[in-house]
């Protein structure tokens, strides 16, 4: 009782402490996830504005599928998918950059502002699209006057969903708007710039060098300190900059690429699928069903398959199936099922039709046949593909594609155009929609070959990846943190070494490796040995984390094994700059100083500053600059390049002519357009490096 009573007050303390606790983190966990568990779901965050995964997520795949249609419905591979993880977050970030900006410097759009851009005398092009007339063409107020006044009375609640986000994306549309004119405005090119980006670029100098080569210094020779790696450090310390954290790691991969055995399996199963060609009533059935390409069972001109498939099907009757040929790592059979001639190519124009936005295949069929019936009527092409085409890219030429050779569009295009005649309109589906094609003209004749094609990739087969895996994991088991290189000598395996892999990276020095190693990777500790065996399609993957890099400068130590051969050049440079001065001393010409050396002074001609390259060595800035700096005849110290240490004497310049006023506005004009071309890459890496940019997407991805 006597303890109770000497700590009752601090007993009663601690259950309150706790029961406050309890009682927010209840809070918390009513209201919802909590707050631990959102930021997990977080993909990324750009100064505390954060993107959620399932909305992250949606983008990429949208991203991914537009990649897959620009690529003929190619399955998306590792490395499509990639790219479009990388570009929905440059995206995002630049959106939030963007952004916090535009409200930082104070840009709106006032509501008369907003309106104007909505109802006024010159709408935003959103509006002008949305409510464009698809009979006419043209811009239709009433339509747009009609829907305003039913969302503002009777409109649903998705009509007034989609009418707030058009509002929205104009409202964006116009400060971002205004941002680029700021921006545009503040570039400005002075007539004394302009003059002497002339002068860089067309003022010719004449001069002789002498160089010591740091070649000339023996490894040897010299001794690195501790205070040498600090000086070059110290003076350089600005180039060592992590943009993002990084790890050094080291790997073994254990090749499971196929064996002879397993390209003799590979021919003995195409050997057998060409029997079975041969007595296929359905070729194209045959080619879905057993090659590994897929290829289109339709007419390809010469030059379009492999090219000693392209010998052999060429060269061959209607009715007849060559191969087996081995070609890129598969064998390949084809059966020869016609012959005929063929334009080269085709001058064509389109419109096409969107089955989806119609309301399915067959409405988008009616909406092209009525087409077809008004330009049969004398209807102009190019009016219709500009009032009706969905494809961006072609109506605004008026539809026009250009000249094409057959295999450019997908099959049904290229049939309906290579096989009808100049003139010819024609409707026809494929999986972007509904085309109207407009021929032309037909160029050329040649042979053309419609051949059912099978090939077989040569493929590891399960005993020479059970071989390979057996021999990694043999590795796994033995190598941890400490022995990896020793067991690694041990079993005569190559350890490789990956500098500088960051986040979002799907490769170590060009070896594929799979993204769940990269993320253990990013969650491991340094000299954490790999989890498991990690697997590719051609090898099995061990890996050690060496080092982790920051974000930030790095350190001294992390950066000391890469900046050796920079650190023995500065002292060769103090040691060469010591012997260059003594011949340099009473010199009255580069040649004396030469002679002292025992060596020669090489003479140059007509050197811009624009381009500072002396010929037969390599890009010297330093050294051009400091000869455009002499006068003539004048002996210039020396001067530390990035090939040795150098002096240069100079025995004149050509000057170019002067500037008139037309060619200065000219050129003022030309650096301007240039520079202003730069301005959003150079405000956008500005704005980068201030931000606190939060990327998680390894978690992800």
């Amino acid at each position: 009782m006597s303890f109770l009573r000497n700590r009752a007050s601090g007993i009663v303390l601690a259950f309150m402490v706790v029961g406050i606790v309890a009682f927010l983190l209840g809070d918390v966990i009513n209201r919802g996830t909590p707050f631990w568990q959102k930021s997990r779901n977080q993909v990324g965050s750009v100064n505390g504005e954060s993107i959620e995964h399932q909305d992250f997520n949606a983008q990429v795949e949208q991203t991914t599928a537009n990649f897959q249609q620009q690529m003929g419905g190619a399955a998306a591979s590792p490395q499509i998918k990639n790219y479009a993880v990388q570009q929905v977050w440059n995206q995002f970030v630049s959106q939030q950059l963007l952004k916090q900006e535009i409200e930082k410097i104070g840009l709106t759009v006032g509501k008369e502002e907003l309106n104007n851009l909505v109802t006024g005398a010159n709408p935003s092009q959103q509006i002008v699209q949305a409510f464009t007339n698809p009979q006419t063409g043209t811009f239709d107020r009433n339509q747009l006057s009609t829907f305003v006044s039913s969302v503002n009375s009777q409109g649903t609640p998705q009509m007034q969903q989609q009418w707030e986000m058009l509002l929205e994306s104009i409202h964006s549309e116009r400060l971002n708007q205004k941002y680029s004119n700021l921006l545009a405005s503040s570039v400005y090119v002075t007539a004394l710039e302009a003059q002497e980006e002339y002068n860089q670029r067309n003022k010719l100098a004449n001069f002789k060098y002498l160089m010591l080569d740091f070649a000339g210094v023996k490894d040897a020779e010299i001794k690195l300190t501790d205070a040498d790696y600090k000086a070059y450090y110290d003076s350089h310390k600005n180039t060592f900059k992590n943009q993002e954290e990084s790890r050094s790691i080291e790997f073994i991969s254990f090749d499971a690429k196929p064996t002879a055995n397993d390209t003799a399996a590979t021919k003995s199963t195409i050997e057998q699928l060409k029997t079975q060609l041969i007595a296929s009533t359905n070729d194209s059935l045959f080619v879905i069903s057993n090659s590994d390409s897929k290829h289109p069972f339709t007419y390809v001109r010469k030059g379009q398959v492999s090219p000693a498939l392209d010998s052999l099907i060429f060269n061959a009757p209607a009715g007849t199936t060559v191969g087996p040929i081995l070609s890129n790592g598969a064998y390949e059979i084809a059966k020869v099922a016609s012959v005929k001639f063929s334009p080269d190519s085709v001058k064509a124009s389109h419109i096409l039709i969107d089955a989806t936005a119609e309301g399915g295949l067959d409405k988008a069929k009616a909406k092209a046949d009525s087409i077809k019936g008004l330009l049969q009527k004398g209807e102009s092409f190019a009016s219709l593909a500009i009032q009706f085409s969905t494809d961006q890219g072609s109506k605004v030429n008026g539809g026009e594609l250009g000249t094409f050779a057959r295999g450019q569009m997908v099959p049904e295009f290229d049939e309906a155009v290579f096989s009808g005649k100049s003139g010819d309109i024609a409707v026809v589906n494929s999986r972007f929609g509904t085309h109207i094609i407009k021929i032309e003209k037909q160029i050329g004749n040649s042979k053309i070959v419609k051949a059912a094609i099978v090939d077989k990739a040569i493929a590891s087969g399960k005993a020479t990846t059970d071989a390979a895996y057996a021999k990694a994991n043999n590795f796994f088991s033995e190598a941890n943190s400490k022995n990896f290189k020793e067991t690694a000598v041990k079993h005569g395996l190559k350890v490789e070494d990956a500098e500088r892999v960051v986040a979002m990276d799907n490769n170590f020095n060009g070896t594929e490796v799979p993204r769940e190693l990269v993320r253990w990777a990013f969650e491991a500790k340094k000299g954490e040995v790999s989890d498991k065996v990690y697997e590719t399609d051609h090898d099995f993957i061990v890996a050690r984390v060496v080092d982790v890099q920051p974000k930030g400068i790095l350190s001294l130590e992390a950066v000391k094994p890469h900046i050796e051969a920079l650190v023995k050049n500065e002292v060769k440079a103090k040691m060469l700059t010591e012997k260059l001065n003594n011949a340099l001393a009473g010199a009255s010409s580069i040649d004396q100083a030469a002679q002292k050396l025992g060596k020669s002074a090489i003479a140059v001609e007509n050197i811009v500053l624009a381009n500072p390259v002396l010929p037969g060595v390599a890009l010297e800035p330093s050294v051009v600059g400091t000869a455009f700096g002499l006068q003539p005849n004048k002996l210039s110290k020396s001067v530390v390049g990035t090939q040795g240490v150098y002096a240069v004497q100079v025995n004149g310049f050509t000057n170019p002519a002067e500037l008139v006023a037309s060619d200065m506005g000219n050129q003022k004009k030309q650096m301007q357009n240039a520079r202003a071309q730069r301005s959003w890459n150079n405000i956008f890496q500005a704005l980068q490096a201030k931000a606190n940019i939060d990327d998680n997407r390894v978690r992800f991805y």
